[in-house]
């Protein structure tokens, strides 16, 4: 037996992991996250008049479905990547004008604009993709109504707009607009002749302040309106604000969920 060899009966001392300050980075953030969103659901409905036993049932359910939630997340996390489709990866370039094995820069195409009765939600970590369609859709509808945390700008006048700063003009403590004074201002611009594009990027906000049951109902009612009225809703949302099965129910009430592509890395030199 060599020096280096360890003595019969002991296994080798795995040495230390280098430390990966990125993976204590996510972990930190990600629990911070937990802990501000189960405080603030604990505050939101302490602040609608909840009693001491209330409270103690609305916890305990939550601590309940704890499990289930963070079985969900780690079961979506470790799931294969999407293939990419088949004929992206075996399509005959014959005749392009390009050399074998190169191929063509072209410019990413935008969003088609939707249609009329459409709904759409985006899971994004900050409104990029929803004001993209927001802007390839503006023009397909005879008003806009913008109901964000700060109101994207769109540089059209011609179009007429309604704007709700859920921040500004409310009547609830803190002065924020309630998700029932967001439905009484959407109510007119939504029932006029031909509709409204409605825009929606305060859910989170919404989710934080009054909790996440009252925001639901309003989502609900937002989604059964739009077919009744010939309009049309883009409603952005980071996921990471909700609960999986919370996800799951906000998801099942619209007609189309996508996901902001990540943008092209550029090729390495």
């Amino acid at each position: 037996m060599t020096a280096n060899e360890p003595p019969d009966g002991y296994a080798p001392v795995p040495e230390d992991p280098p430390a990966d300050e990125e993976y204590a980075r996510t972990y930190a953030a990600g629990y911070e996250e937990g802990v501000r969103a189960a405080l603030r659901e604990v505050l939101a409905h302490a602040a609608r008049g909840r009693t001491n036993q209330e409270l103690r049932a609305l916890v305990q359910s939550r601590l309940a479905r704890l499990a289930e939630e963070v079985d969900l997340k780690r079961r979506s996390l470790l799931a294969p990547p999407r293939p990419r489709p088949f004929g992206e990866l075996a399509r005959d370039r014959r005749g392009t004008g390009f050399p074998a094995g190169v191929l063509p820069t072209a410019a990413p195409a935008g969003p088609a604009p939707l249609a009329p009765k459409a709904t759409v939600l985006v899971r994004e970590s900050r409104p990029e993709r929803a004001i993209e369609l927001l802007r390839a859709s503006r023009r397909a509808f005879p008003r806009l109504a913008l109901v964000s945390l700060r109101p994207p700008e769109l540089g059209d006048p011609s179009v007429e707009t309604v704007v709700v700063a859920v921040r500004e003009g409310g009547t609830v403590p803190g002065g924020h607009v309630s998700p029932g004074e967001v439905a009484g201002r959407l109510r007119d611009p939504m029932e006029a002749p031909g509709g409204a594009l409605v825009y929606l990027d305060a859910l989170e906000f919404f989710i934080g302040e009054e909790g996440p049951e009252l925001t639901f109902r309003f989502v609900r009612w937002l989604v059964e309106q739009v077919p009744q009225t010939g309009s049309a809703l883009i409603v952005s949302y980071d996921p990471r604000s909700l609960a999986s099965t919370d996800a799951s129910r906000l998801e099942r009430l619209f007609g189309d969920v996508q996901e902001r592509a990540e943008r092209a890395r550029p090729p390495s030199p």
